[in-house]
């Protein structure tokens, strides 16, 4: 029987704002990655980010990520996003997988009537969390919802200022039909300790994102306090224009781990020596062929994340209709450096040997288990590629994810 754990007091960051820019966040972020690299095994141990690591990554600013401008924020591109999740995952995966998460603060606060949105976010800082999917049920009744419902992988439940959950719209007891004649898709938001938390997340890797269940039963939820990404943003901006904004950085994740297994075992092939020969790793030319068509593999498939992302960008910013191709290679793109990054591990976490399995003596170990645990999620999995081939080919039975 699940446990029920408690849910971290709200955020104590003052209210006091100061001006970070993207370029500022990026550089707080590479700063950070020793210092989460030192943090990983207690962040592991933890089963979620222990209040000291939550609390760099709030002064950093990598939650702000989205905050408009016109609020203070630094509005960053999906591709700056990227930049800085990548530098948090090559210190910790957890944090990275925490920090792509917490960042949809301002992206949620997008769908919100602007005065309630500056109310529940008060502060830059603040960090979202929650599962979108809909199997929870939202209950029409006077003046909002009644929801009830278990979600799963409640990443950073434990210390986010808000948690959504996905629903189902009911009225009475059948489901309410949505804009598109599917029942309607709701995303409703309330505070962390109005929901139970349950101890579930134990699992191989991403240990420490600390992405438990969590459920309630008939709670109320206002009206303003919930959205769909059926319907756009009421927030104008480029970065607003497409309801898959929140997936686009998660492909930052893989990359940086894959990023800190091709360091990790460069740097163990210029120090060992394999014997009986006695010559260094780095002098044998499988090892050398092996650090080369791993460095192949991971500059194409983070060359392709971006170059897709800024196709898309800019014709987003032009106000440009996206083509299928547009939207198919950046979802395409995303997975892709989800597989990759899990043959770079594997290919290098091979190569160090024996002593790659030592969780404290290199980090390839943590390394392949937190790769091979994210490409378990719906943007890894090589399952959406049958809708991402029916666009490519225009066929009229494709059937690709709502938010491809």
């Amino acid at each position: 029987m699940s446990q029920t754990i408690p849910v971290a007091a709200p955020s104590t960051v003052p209210s006091a704002e100061r001006y970070l820019s993207g370029d500022d966040i990026l550089n707080n972020a590479r700063g950070l990655v020793n210092w989460l690299r030192a943090r990983s095994e207690a962040i592991e141990s933890a089963r979620r980010l222990p209040a000291d690591v939550v609390q760099k990554l709030r002064e950093a600013g990598v939650f702000r990520m989205n905050m408009p401008r016109s609020w203070g924020g630094p509005e960053m591109t999906p591709m700056q996003q990227i930049e800085v999740i990548e530098e948090i995952s090559r210190g910790d995966a957890s944090a990275g997988w925490c920090t792509m998460i917490g960042a949809d603060s301002g992206i949620y606060s997008a769908y919100l009537d602007e005065s309630v949105a500056r109310q529940m976010y008060p502060r830059l800082d603040m960090i979202q969390g929650g599962w979108v999917y809909p199997v929870g049920q939202a209950h029409r009744v006077n003046g909002g919802y009644e929801v009830t419902g278990t979600w799963m992988f409640g990443s950073g439940s434990n210390h986010c200022d808000w948690l959504a959950g996905g629903c189902v719209v009911y009225q009475g007891d059948k489901p309410a039909p949505g804009a598109n004649g599917s029942p309607e898709w709701r995303i409703v938001i309330a505070k962390p300790s109005e929901y139970e938390i349950l101890d579930t997340w134990y699992t191989t890797g991403l240990c420490g994102t600390g992405s438990n269940d969590y459920r309630c039963t008939r709670l109320f939820v206002p009206e303003e306090r919930t959205f769909t990404f059926v319907e756009p943003a009421k927030r104008s901006g480029t970065l607003w224009r497409r309801p898959d904004t929140f997936l686009r950085k998660m492909a930052a994740i893989p990359l940086g781990v894959a990023r800190d297994a091709l360091d990790t075992a460069t740097r163990i092939a210029g120090q060992k020596v394999e014997m009986p020969e006695g010559r260094r790793l780095r002098d044998l030319a499988r090892v050398q062929a092996a650090i080369a068509e791993a460095e192949g593999i991971y500059g194409a498939a983070r060359s392709y994340v971006f170059s897709s992302l800024e196709r898309q960008w800019n014709k987003l910013e032009r106000n440009e209709e996206l083509t299928k191709r547009d939207r198919a290679d950046v979802w395409l793109a995303r997975t892709n450096a989800f597989q990759s990054a899990r043959r770079v591990v594997e290919m290098m976490f091979d190569l160090v040997g024996g002593s790659a399995v030592y969780s404290r003596k290199s980090p390839l170990d943590r390394n392949l288990r937190d790769v091979q645990t994210m490409c378990q999620h719906i943007c890894g999995q090589m399952k959406p590629l049958e809708g991402v081939g029916g666009m490519l080919l225009d066929s009229p039975l494709a059937r690709p994810h709502p938010l491809m």
